[in-house]
């Protein structure tokens, strides 16, 4: 249950009063001690962590659109009849299981010929999040009962009223799930996505991104202690509070579109 939306009286208090209550004090403690942990000129101000995290999250949060766009065409396309399927679900296996960081160098090789090393950064995280969707959607649509379907036919759903009100709603439960699946794959990410000039032939760190990841490298680089404790804190709380107020809620408003 703790793992799950919260039902109980007991559950709800923690989520919603005692969970807030101790990232409000964690906070508080980060903006009162993190000055101390700071090396003398070595400053990083907790608020160009957050403003970092910020940028951060805005790279995820268009990969993960991005990815949920291409994903739901894929999946309803392989499960359309057997043949794509079999046809289809084979090259879908390769493709994710190339690893991700072996075509990073071409893929920054190829925006940096338009001078935008944000879109390599956002191209890399839809790759890393598009399969974990389109796997868990095309899991979920092959669960779908056979007699649903066939309630559609009695019905006279087809098209675009078809999909409107069936089949995109049967696949929200899958789509929430893959999508937890699919933004901690991108935070996993992170920091190579934004730490680019190791993938430059001759780069320098001024050619990273500004976000949480590289900061994180370049505290760990620096022996900045205080500068990484004080990011990973951030992104923490970042974590922390999607997990409470979005994956948490979505979760639940997931169930009632469940067919079991």
């Amino acid at each position: 249950m703790w793992v799950g939306y919260p039902v109980s009286f007991a559950h709800r208090f923690y989520v919603f009063v005692l969970g807030p209550l101790t990232v409000l004090l964690l906070m508080y403690l980060a903006f009162s001690f993190y000055p101390l942990l700071r090396p003398a000129g070595q400053e990083v101000p907790l608020s160009t962590i957050i403003a970092a995290s910020l940028f951060t999250c805005a790279r995820l949060f268009i990969a993960y659109v991005l990815a949920v766009v291409v994903a739901i065409p894929l999946a309803l396309l392989t499960t359309y009849n057997s043949t794509m399927e079999t046809l289809l679900l084979p090259v879908f296996d390769i493709m994710e299981s190339v690893p991700i960081l072996a075509l990073f160098p071409v893929i920054i090789m190829l925006f940096i010929q338009f001078n935008f090393l944000n879109g390599a950064a956002i191209f890399i995280l839809f790759l890393a999040m598009l399969w974990n969707i389109v796997f868990t959607l095309v899991g979920g649509l092959k669960i779908i009962p056979k007699d649903i379907f066939y309630v559609t036919q009695v019905f006279g759903l087809h098209g675009w009223g078809y999909m409107q009100r069936f089949l995109l709603p049967a696949l929200v439960p899958q789509l929430v799930t893959g999508s937890i699946l699919a933004v901690a794959q991108g935070w996993n990410l992170i920091i190579v996505a934004e730490v680019l000039h190791t993938y430059i032939p001759g780069g320098t760190s001024a050619q990273d991104l500004f976000g949480v990841g590289s900061i994180l490298v370049a505290a760990a680089a620096n022996a900045q202690n205080g500068v990484f404790l004080g990011a990973v804190f951030v992104m923490v709380v970042i974590i922390a509070m999607l997990n409470l107020f979005v994956w948490q809620k979505l979760l639940h408003y997931a169930q009632r579109f469940r067919f079991d």
